[in-house]
C-alpha cells in the first residue's frame, strides 16, 4: 500500500486536522519520502531509539506511535533528537504519529480502549482540551468495589510490574468513572465538578493528593505507558483489515 495512502486514511478516521490547533505534537506523518511502498508496519507506544530499532529489525517500512519525535519542531538535530532520527533514516523507516487524535478517538482512542476493559456504558467524551475532547466518561455495569477496579486495573495493564497507585478518598462504590490516559491529573477538576466517583489515569503530580483527598474523589494511576497502548493496537487492527502485515513493538516503561 501506498504511504500517502496510509497515512489518509488514518488522518481521515483520527480527525488530525481537528486537533491542529490544540496538540503540540506534529500529528501525521513526521518522517518519511512523498511517496512509499509499505508492506509492513510497526505499531509503539513511545518514538524512541528501541523501538526505532525494533522496528527496523522486523523489517518495517512504516512505525505508528502515539508520542513521537517532534513537539513543536526542530531547532537543531542533535544529541538526543540525532539518535532518534539516524535510525529512522538509516533504516528507511517512515513515522507516523497521533497524540491527542488518538487520546479522544470515540472507538479507536486510549480512554475509549480503556472504557472497554472496564466494560463502561452510557459513554460520553470527557477532557475538554479546546474544542476537543482527549477521554471518556461512562457508567459501570455494577458498582467496582476500589479494591477490585484497582486489581482489575493492576492485572490488565502492561505496567512493567510497578503496579497501581489508589488514592482512595471517593466513594466505597464505584459506578460514575472519568478517564484520561496519560498524564491526566489536570483533569481532576472537571471530574470533580462532573459528580464522578473517580478519575483513572497514567500518572499523578504530588498535588493530586491533596485535591483529591479535599474534593473526595478516587484517583487511580495506573501508568502513562499500561494506559495508552490501546490506542495503537487498534490503529494495528485497522492497518491488519487493509492487508498489511503489521508488528508491535512492546516496550513498558513502569511509568
Amino acid at each position: 500500500m501506498e504511504l500517502t495512502d496510509i497515512c489518509a486514511r488514518y488522518d481521515e478516521r483520527l480527525r488530525t486536522e481537528d486537533y491542529a490547533d490544540v496538540d503540540a505534537s506534529a500529528n501525521g506523518l513526521q518522517v518519511g519520502p512523498d511517496r512509499a511502498d509499505v508492506e509492513r508496519v510497526a505499531f509503539a507506544v513511545d518514538a524512541a531509539v528501541a523501538t526505532i530499532e525494533a522496528a527496523v529489525e522486523a523489517d518495517a517500512d512504516l512505525l505508528v506511535v502515539h508520542h513521537g519525535l517532534s513537539w513543536g519542531g526542530f531547532e537543531r538535530v542533535t544529541g538526543g533528537a540525532y539518535r532518534r532520527i539516524a535510525p529512522l533514516f538509516d533504516g528507511d523507516l517512515a513515522l507516523y504519529v497521533s497524540h491527542l487524535p488518538l487520546d479522544g478517538h470515540g472507538t479507536l482512542g486510549n480512554a475509549a480502549g480503556l472504557a472497554d476493559l472496564l466494560e463502561l456504558t452510557d459513554r460520553e467524551p470527557f477532557g475538554r482540551m479546546g474544542p476537543e475532547h482527549i477521554g471518556q466518561r461512562g457508567r459501570a455495569v455494577d458498582p467496582y468495589a476500589v479494591t477490585d477496579l484497582a486489581t482489575l486495573l493492576d492485572r490488565e495493564l502492561d505496567h512493567g510490574a510497578r503496579g497501581v497507585q489508589v488514592l482512595d478518598f471517593g466513594p466505597e462504590e464505584i459506578e460514575d468513572v472519568v478517564i484520561v490516559t496519560g498524564s491526566g491529573v489536570d483533569w481532576l477538576d472537571e471530574a470533580v465538578a462532573a459528580g464522578a466517583d473517580a478519575l483513572v489515569t497514567g500518572e499523578g503530580k504530588q498535588k493530586a493528593y491533596h485535591e483529591a483527598r479535599e474534593a473526595e474523589i478516587n484517583v487511580f494511576l495506573a501508568g502513562h505507558y499500561a494506559t495508552e497502548t490501546f490506542g495503537v493496537r487498534a490503529l494495528q487492527g485497522l492497518a491488519e483489515g487493509w492487508g498489511l502485515e503489521t508488528t508491535f513493538v512492546d516496550h513498558p516503561t513502569g511509568l
